[in-house]
């Protein structure tokens, strides 16, 4: 399957039968790795802006956000060609229900057909993500999984656990792969797939980032990334970076070709780095910390531009993500947004260039542990201790 056009010279409680790092805030008592190093890329900034990540740059105020005022959408022959709505009005859709204990992960298909679950309950599932219906509950891990990535194809998904391994299931069958990827000494925390679906990256709580042949399940290269417990990966668009957080308060970014660290990336308040993930034009990365923040770098030159608050988040491991959406303010223009779930059941969605919150999603009765935009932004979900999925819709309608 094809990957995007790749930018130019880029560099730089859920709980199990024991209790999973993923939740809440980490400690560090565990083991190493070793590290292999061996063509560095170019340092030269990206040059592929893209629509809605073409971001202002600013001073870091600590500004709180303000609600968003928003307009009546307008008519349908006045809207962008795919006839998605103006601005975020996320309505309820479905809710999914069906695991047994507290959800700590949700991610749409790369192709929009499904959306992944993951549980305490040592169980994957897999749903229709237009009629919500149960598609497959994927069985074989011993203990609570933390952690679920889909391969580009949307066929593999993996998913990483407490029981210190990592499974690959064909969604087609409900089958998993043979052989597990196995070599960390302790909780799975969080895994992602490159941009062509042959390696996968994994952090865990033993402080390593692992690189993985996903053919022959092997280690490619082992990174003693961290000093406590990785709580979040991610590869760029090109495949060439890997971006690594933990609760030392460090996000590291990685050659996935050589293992070596090109840049770290550390605020002044050090709060512990609970998720990472990279802009879709992969020139910013977009963290979550335990200081109930969200912070955007602009990493080639390591430094925050920008900080989104408005939620609560101290104690537990919370996702965020990217998201677009056309800016009824600015004539259907395409916009992105920025979304964590936070520890009063609810998600926030951000502008990422104003930071004005544009919605609140209320409707889990615990912590929100993750969020993912599918492909297209019309439809977002969000994932609780309360052991529910909702998927929410943009519609026209407020």
């Amino acid at each position: 399957m094809s990957i995007a056009d790749q930018v130019q010279g880029l560099m730089d409680d859920v709980l199990g039968p024991e209790p999973s790092p993923k939740r809440r805030r980490l400690d560090s008592n565990s083991p190493q790795s070793s590290y292999e190093n061996d063509q560095k890329p170019d340092l030269d900034t990206p040059t592929d802006a893209g629509n809605g990540y073409a971001f202002e740059e600013e001073s870091e105020t600590g500004d709180q956000p303000t609600a968003s005022n928003s307009q009546t959408p307008r008519e349908r022959d006045q809207q962008p060609d795919d006839s998605r709505p103006l601005g975020v009005h996320y309505k309820p859709y479905m809710t999914l229900r069906g695991h047994k204990r507290g959800v700590a992960a949700v991610r749409f298909s790369p192709n929009g057909k499904w959306v992944a679950s993951c549980s305490a309950d040592c169980t994957i599932k897999v749903w229709n993500a237009q009629t919500g219906t149960l598609v497959h509950t994927l069985e074989g891990h011993l203990a609570g999984v933390s952690t679920i990535s889909w391969a580009p194809d949307s066929i593999v998904l993996a998913s990483g656990s407490d029981d210190k391994s990592i499974r690959l299931w064909d969604v087609r069958t409900g089958k998993c792969m043979p052989t597990a990827l196995t070599g960390h000494h302790n909780y799975i925390y969080s895994i992602a797939f490159s941009p062509k679906g042959n390696m996968l990256v994994s952090g865990s709580y033993d402080e390593a980032v692992f690189l993985w042949d996903v053919r022959t399940a092997r280690v490619m290269r082992s990174l003693p990334a961290h000093s406590d417990p990785v709580s979040g990966v991610d590869f760029v668009r090109d495949g060439t970076l890997v971006a690594s957080c933990s609760s030392d308060g460090l996000i590291r970014l990685w050659d996935s070709n050589t293992g070596q660290c090109l840049k770290t990336l550390v605020h002044e308040d050090n709060a512990p780095v609970t998720s990472v993930r990279f802009s879709p034009n992969g020139k910013f990365v977009l963290a979550a910390t335990l200081d109930s923040s969200v912070r955007l770098w602009k990493y080639v030159e390591g430094r925050c531009i920008k900080t989104y608050q408005g939620h609560k988040n101290h104690k537990f491991s919370i996702n965020a993500c990217f998201g677009t959406y056309y800016d009824e303010q600015e004539d259907g223009e395409e916009s992105a947004f920025a979304m964590c779930g936070d520890e009063e059941g609810k998600a926030v969605i951000w502008d990422v260039n104003t930071k004005t919150v544009l919605q609140v999603l209320d409707g889990h009765d615990d912590v929100v542990l993750g969020v993912d935009s599918s492909p297209d932004s019309s439809m977002v979900a969000t994932c609780s201790l309360d052991g529910t999925i909702r998927v929410w819709k943009n519609s026209p309608d407020k």
